[in-house]
């Protein structure tokens, strides 16, 4: 299987945890949006990140490579299967993707993306914004939820992928939870980060 997409997306990160969980071997092809490479646009024709080509099955969009890796290699299940787990757990997916991770990038953006790789000053300004104003409801929603070593039931799932992975940009960029204000919720990021998949996903962020 070929995974294209840099490893510095969240998004793409879901897919390379989701392989490691379930042990399944891939080629990764590191990419940004839109890249040329003939392979990447077969698989992605709106040139977004991740993509997939599994033997000339070609898939784009991290939810649906999720669900479509939980069927191809259902074990270890990363998709509950009791009614109100799963339900939570897409949810969760959802929440991360379209809540969280927009608004965790924000000084990754700011202080390495546009100085770093793009040549153009960060904006604290919009830092501090997201640091002060529009993280902390998200980061209380989540304090709330953590009751044990992961989001949905006693097991590791979609659920955790969705919500940690945007937290290794925000490390990236030299920001932490606050572990007096949302104490379970800095334990259960740091929890997740210790897991090897996660180890070997953040070793493949570059490209």
């Amino acid at each position: 299987m070929i995974v294209y997409g840099t490893g510095y997306s969240p998004f793409v990160r879901k897919i390379l945890l989701a392989l490691a969980e379930k042990g399944v071997p891939c080629e990764h092809v590191p990419c940004m949006f839109h890249a040329p490479d003939a392979g990447f646009r077969a698989a992605s024709p709106l040139g977004k990140i991740p993509a997939i080509d599994d033997g000339g099955f070609r898939l784009a969009d991290s939810s649906a490579i999720l669900w479509y890796l939980e069927r191809k290699h259902p074990s270890p299940a990363l998709v509950p299967t009791d009614p109100q787990a799963l339900g939570r757990a897409v949810w969760f997916d959802k929440f991360g993707d379209t809540e969280l991770v927009g608004k965790l990038l924000v000084p990754f953006l700011e202080r390495v993306l546009k100085p770093n790789m793009m040549g153009k000053p960060g904006d604290e300004a919009a830092v501090a914004k997201a640091l002060d104003t529009d993280l902390p409801p998200l980061f209380d929603y989540l304090e709330g939820q953590v009751s044990g070593a992961f989001l949905v039931g006693d097991a590791f799932s979609i659920a955790d992928i969705a919500v940690a992975t945007g937290f290794h940009n925000f490390h990236l960029a030299g920001a932490k939870v606050d572990a007096g204000r949302w104490p379970k919720l800095a334990a259960y990021v740091e929890t997740i980060f210790a897991r090897p998949s996660f180890v070997a996903a953040h070793g493949a962020r570059k490209g």
